[in-house]
């Protein structure tokens, strides 16, 4: 039996605050997700007992448990919203990990959602700074002065998966999509003649494998964190991924790597080309903006970044071709825009300008540049790059382009508007953000797989939620709306 689907997506947004009086970032970012939280009462805190970041994939001794820090105890904000996400301050950033999706068109609503909430705090933090400060929110992936800050997929797998099978299959794909997940930047970390790339992260990548994410960033990471049933799954975090804002882009992004995960857990992906250099390949993938560049393969003889996807998309198109069941609405959709996105991108890359983000940028950089006659060092053309990424409506130039109709968007604005309180109905997400909007007052913390509620017995009281699958609307809306006390709900479920 497929292991069911499920998905969510963590950004780090860049923050900076101009104003009369210096705010370090870590107490900005606090500030931020501090004020969202005391505006909304969104005071349910997040539970780190079960976390294992250095858990790892390959093996070895698990690392020994250690005392869970205190998120306030370090003057870090660090919350739990009704809508099932987290918000929370990481690395000195503000942090939004969206509530677990089934499915990619869901994936865009709360992670559009969570840009809503970024615009929202920063706001609301700016009233509690001196007089002429403004705090400046980006969901970019890099300062632009060699610090680059992440965007982290996490998909749940079969633990039966062995890993490096999954890495062989996987690592390809992941050089060869910065054609549609690149958010676009100009310069190089790497190479000084390159004045612009697909991606903002690919030249902070070092190495194939590893379990860090902040230094010798590997392709493939290998934290064994799956928060869930560790018997039955293992977490795919995938870190080499750039923020976008393109609908279309998060939309492929996280569409095309389920489909291609639910191909490898029923055995049906053929043996796949395999790079000779696959951290050089992803630089090189990069750095060209045709989709040609010659990519070395292990068994000889050169492939190309468009060359790989059509190799993915015509093995993928062959499975669901080949499956008993139905394909679904999203997955049909899925491939469709996938195949046009290829055939665009064959004929000319830059045409997908208003899909994706490296090219709509692009298209801006390139329009400014030359009706001001600017080099493509010079600084207003850094401003533009970044302000492409500003999160307030009116400012954000996707934005703007977004409100002209230059941009093509898939899901509505309500609905957008709506994840920004509610979470997703068919997943645990569901459970979690309804328990949280109805008994606040009785919830102590709750983390992705567990919920811990005081109802004023001798201990507090803690539910476990390991299926990510278990917890729907469907399953359990019509006891929620029965019972009228978190003590209730808990002698409902416990006996």
């Amino acid at each position: 039996m497929t292991t069911p689907r499920f998905v969510g997506v963590e950004t780090e947004y860049g923050i900076t605050v101009d104003g009369p009086s210096p705010v370090n970032p870590v107490l900005a970012s606090s500030m931020v997700v501090g004020a969202y939280r005391a505006a909304g009462d969104d005071d349910v805190r997040w539970d780190h007992t079960d976390e294992s970041p250095l858990r790892d994939a390959r093996g070895g001794p698990a690392p020994e448990p250690s005392e869970p820090l205190i998120d306030d105890e370090l003057g870090l904000a660090n919350t739990v919203l009704t809508n099932g996400a987290r918000f929370y301050v990481d690395h000195a950033h503000p942090e939004y990990a969206t509530p677990e999706c089934s499915n990619a068109r869901d994936l865009v609503i709360w992670d559009r959602a969570g840009e809503l909430i970024l615009a929202d705090a920063a706001e609301r933090a700016q009233a509690n700074l001196p007089a002429g400060s403004r705090v400046l929110i980006h969901k970019n992936n890099t300062d632009g002065k060699g610090a680059a800050y992440g965007t982290h997929e996490n998909y749940l797998v079969a633990r039966s998966i062995p890993f490096g099978h999954l890495t062989r299959q996987v690592v390809p794909f992941f050089v060869s999509r910065l054609l549609f997940v690149g958010s676009g930047r100009l310069g190089s970390e790497l190479d000084p003649a390159v004045t612009f790339q697909l991606s903002q992260r690919a030249d902070f990548f070092e190495v194939v494998l590893g379990l860090e994410t902040t230094l010798k960033r590997p392709l493939m990471n290998t934290r064994d964190e799956p928060h869930a049933d560790p018997e039955r799954y293992r977490r795919l975090h995938v870190i080499n991924g750039d923020a976008n804002l393109c609908e279309v882009a998060t939309f492929l992004k996280v569409g095309t790597m389920l489909l291609l995960l639910q191909a490898i857990e029923e055995g049906a992906l053929p043996p796949v080309p395999e790079l000779a250099e696959p951290v050089a390949a992803f630089h090189a993938t990069s750095h060209d903006l045709t989709g040609t560049v010659p990519l070395a393969l292990e068994e000889g003889g050169t492939t190309t970044p468009l060359g790989l996807q059509r190799w993915y998309l015509d093995a993928l198109q062959r499975y669901v071709k080949e499956r008993d069941e139905a394909m679904d609405a999203v997955t049909e959709e899925v491939l469709d825009r996938w195949e046009a996105l290829l055939v665009t991108a064959e004929d000319d890359p830059r045409a997908l300008a208003g899909q994706v983000d490296w090219a709509t940028k692009l298209e801006l950089l390139e329009s400014y540049r030359s009706r001001h006659d600017l080099d493509w060092t010079h600084d207003r053309l850094k401003m533009v790059d970044l302000q492409y990424h500003d999160v307030r409506p009116d400012k954000g130039l996707y934005h703007r382009l977004a409100a002209r109709g230059r941009v093509e968007r898939l899901v509505t604005d309500t609905e957008v508007a709506d994840a920004v309180h509610r979470p997703p109905t068919d997943t645990r997400a569901w459970f979690r953000g309804e328990c949280i909007r109805r008994f606040r007052g009785n919830i102590v913390a709750a983390g992705w797989d567990s919920l811990i509620l005081d109802v004023g017995r001798d201990s507090l009281q803690r539910l476990p939620m390991l299926d990510p699958s278990r917890g729907t609307q469907a399953q359990l809306g019509a006891l929620l709306d029965e019972v009228g006390s978190a003590a209730e709900l808990l002698d409902r479920l416990t006996h």
